[in-house]
């Protein structure tokens, strides 16, 4: 049984406050970063994590 896995910042690879488990299907997901601050939209399948866009502060 796979278990769920947190989203790790694409921008400084710290973990975030965001959990995803294998099923998960995001598009377009607005990811806080509370450690470097930094908003970054994502795509998540799988718990497969892609950067789109970094939309910065």
């Amino acid at each position: 049984m796979e278990k769920e896995k947190w989203v790790l910042c694409p921008i400084c690879n710290n973990k975030t406050r965001i959990k995803v488990r294998p099923d998960t299907v995001l598009e377009n997901f607005l990811l806080y970063c509370p450690k470097c601050k930094q908003e970054t939209i994502i795509n998540v399948t799988g718990q497969n994590v892609v950067a789109t866009k970094n939309v910065g502060k």
